[in-house]
Formats: C-alpha cells, structure tokens, sequence
C-alpha cells in the first residue's frame, strides 16, 4: 500500500526541488499523459480525492448536528455551516498538496521527519479517533437500515460490514473504481435530500439569506455553534486525503507538480462544496419542518425520519433513510480504509483492509447488541474525534510551510497565516466541545 517499499525513493535536485519515482504498481500515471488529452478527460482524470474525503463531512454525525441547529434555531446558523465547509476546504487542500509534492501521505511524512516514540504516540492517537469516528459510522448505517427495512440493528450492522467489505475490495482494482463507488454513495446521499427540499418546499429565502449574517442566540446556540465548526475537520480524512493524492498520479517535474496541485484545489472545491451544500440543505430542511415545533431540542435521527414520513409523507421519510444509509456505508468504509493509511504511514506496518475491516467491526457489533442509544454513540464519538484535531493539523501546517520538503508548492506566507488562524479555531472550538460535552 503506502508504507514505504523497495523502489520507492524521493530525489531533490536544483531543477526539481521534489521528485518522485517509485515502484507501486497502480502509480504508473504522470501529469503529462493527462495534459495530452482534453480538458474535460484531464478534469475526470485528476478529479477525485476530494470526493471521497467529503464524504466524512456528511456522515450520520453530521446529519444530527445540522438537523439539530435547524430544528432549534431555524435559519439561524447557516453562516456557521458555511463557515466549518470552507474552513474545511483550506485543511483539506493543504493535504493533498502535501500529497502531491512529497509522494506520501501525512503519516508517512510524520515518520520520517519526527522520532519513532513522537510517531508511536500520534499512531495510536490517530487510530483511537479512526475507530470512534468507524463506530458512529457504521451505528449510523445499521440503524439507516433498521429505519428503511426495519432490520434489528444487529443484523444491520453485519449487513454493513458484507456492504464495506465489497467495496474495499474495490480499491485492490486502483483507486479509480473506489473513488467511483464512493462518488455513487455520496450521489445517493445528495439526491435524497435534494428530494427532500424538493417535497418540504415552504423554503424562506429571505431568512436563508439573514442566515448569513454572523449572530448567535444565547449560550445554547454557542454550544451548537462549536459543536458545528469544532467537529468539522475529521482528522482521519486528513490523512487520507494526502495519501489519495500521492498514489493517484506523480509529477516529472515542477511544471506537471503546479499544473496538479491546481485541479487538486479545483477538486476540493467541487467536492467539499458539494458535501457543504448538502449539510446546507439539511438544516433548511429542519427548519422549516421542525422550527418551532416542542420536540425540536430533542430531536434525533429516529424522530426526523418519523417525523418526514408524518409530515410530508413516505416518500421523503424513505429518502432520508436511503441517504443514512449511503452516508453510514460510505463514511465507515473510507474510515476503515483512513486507518490502514494511519498504521502504514507512521509504523510501516502493513495488514490487509480485510482483516482490518473485520476487527473494527467487532466493537461496533458490541454496541448494537447491547442496544445503545445510537444518537448517545454519535455525540461521544466526535468528543472522543476532537482529541485528535491538533495532532493532525498541526504537523499538517508545520510541513506545508517547510521549503525543502514542498518544492515549489510551499505555502505562501498568506496561506500559512490563514491555515494557522482556521488550526486555532479548530482547535480552540474543539476544546470548548469537549469541555462542555463532559461538563454539562
């Protein structure tokens, strides 16, 4: 996979500062065969990373967070949402420009700049937040299935893992059946609920519009607010999305490297946008649904999909347990493949997804024999989440702004000031989400 192999070195020389050359057998693609065909055959060609690490941005977790803050406070927190995607878009496209100019993941970076004990420490971190995030998940799938289908949640949840299994299988074909695979999940996600906005109409664009003003409402708004914001960059995908970026094509030289780090930052654009205007449409739709209403402070997964069959009918409510479900397979499966890049990366050590998959499942099966409150399962997940914010953005910045390790694609003193200012309030807000999760 991505662990360093026989073969597979990193040269520097005056012309290009960073080169890679390397043996793996599904990197045999340069910028330059792409440059050779078309616009629209490069845009598919290079286009695809970001897809698949925004998916994580519209997992079940955040299906409650959105809902939650539309159902409370209506229009109120549009400009949060907007906000957490573009702070979003900035993380995730300095990863995958690290991807690009190194030829290695995050991880893989952290091991060969920091000592054995500093990635020992970040490795098991970094797991610990990948398997919580895997179990909200993977809950999230199983319980969208109980809802559609009405499968015990057990069953459900073995269901998901045959369904993760499958496509994980995929990526040992390349990364290009994965990403589509991905790609088709996040459409399924993104038609329901366009279907959804469609049906619930009684859409206020005047208040969408005053959405936009920064305000807040009382403390209980600040709360959501930081629960929004501080839970958006999920660390796992951060290393994921430099490791996709590395194996998917390599630079020559400077030249092909500039000209790939410019559609990369047009795919994360494309694809956290998009995943940034579904979380947009799933607050409008909660509050124009459930604003007001006297079970909005206690909403949960199980109460919208009732509530939408309720109130606008079946078709909506079968929509929203579709879009779970995609949301839950998807989501877990890139989770389960962002560890196998985590253990790869900072210990060298290498297992296959199979094995993987079927170990991270077994705590998750735990929990939905034991019947858990899924929605409880979600909100201590992002806690536990949040611990791992700093450890992966911070060296993230610190290698982005290092001239002899990014070449030409060294941060401009502009960008690193803006990723430290988007660093800090993440992590701040992620501080204040654990402190009064655990508190209160």
């Amino acid at each position: 996979m991505l662990g360093k192999r026989p073969g597979c070195t990193v040269r520097r020389t005056p012309a290009h500062p960073v080169r890679i050359t390397t043996s793996y057998h599904h990197v045999r693609n340069t910028v330059g065969r792409f440059m050779a065909k078309g616009r629209m055959h490069r845009v598919i060609a290079l286009f695809g990373p970001a897809f698949v690490a925004s998916v994580a941005y519209v997992d079940p977790g955040n299906f409650a967070t959105n809902f939650q803050a539309g159902a409370e406070y209506g229009y109120l927190l549009v400009w949060v949402v907007i906000a957490a995607n573009l702070m979003a878009i900035v993380c995730q496209y300095l990863s995958a420009k690290l991807g690009i100019a190194t030829g290695q993941s995050l991880a893989e970076v952290c091991r060969s700049e920091y000592r054995r004990g500093t990635n020992l420490f970040l490795w098991i971190q970094a797991e610990l937040v990948a398997m919580a995030t895997d179990l909200a998940e993977f809950v999230g799938a199983a319980l969208g299935l109980n809802l559609v289908f009405g499968i015990p949640l057990l069953p459900a949840g073995l269901i998901t893992g045959v369904v993760s299994f499958g496509i994980l299988l995929m990526e040992q074909r390349g990364y290009r059946p994965f990403e589509r695979a991905i790609a088709a999940l996040l459409m399924f996600v993104a038609s329901g609920f366009i279907y959804v906005l469609v049906v619930v109409g009684n859409q206020s664009l005047l208040g969408i519009l005053e959405g936009i003003i920064p305000r807040l409402q009382g403390s209980e708004s600040v709360i959501l607010m930081v629960g929004i914001i501080g839970a958006t960059v999920m660390p796992h995908v951060i290393y994921l999305h430099s490791a996709l970026q590395a194996k998917r094509t390599r630079p020559s030289n400077e030249e092909e490297a500039q000209v790939l780090n410019r559609y990369s930052k047009w795919d994360c654009f494309a694809g956290l946008g998009g995943a940034g205007i579904i979380n947009l449409i799933m607050l409008w739709v909660a509050a124009a649904l459930f604003h007001g209403e006297s079970t909005a402070s206690s909403i949960d997964l199980t109460t919208i999909h009732t509530d939408l069959g309720t109130m606008v009918g079946v078709g909506a409510a079968l929509a929203f347990g579709i879009a779970l479900i995609a949301s839950g397979v998807a989501s877990s499966t890139v989770g389960t493949y962002a560890g196998q890049i985590v253990m790869e990366g900072f210990m060298d050590w290498h297992i296959s997804l199979f094995w993987r998959r079927a170990v991270t499942m077994i705590p998750s099966l735990a929990v939905l024999a034991a019947g858990w409150n899924p929605t409880t399962i979600l909100v201590l997940s992002q806690v536990v989440l949040s611990f791992g914010i700093p450890f992966a953005l911070i060296p993230l910045l610190l290698h982005t702004r290092k001239r002899g390790l990014m070449g030409g694609l060294v941060n401009r003193v502009s960008t690193t000031w803006l990723g430290a200012a988007i660093v800090t309030i993440i992590c701040v807000l992620n501080f204040l989400l654990i402190w009064t999760t655990l508190v209160t």
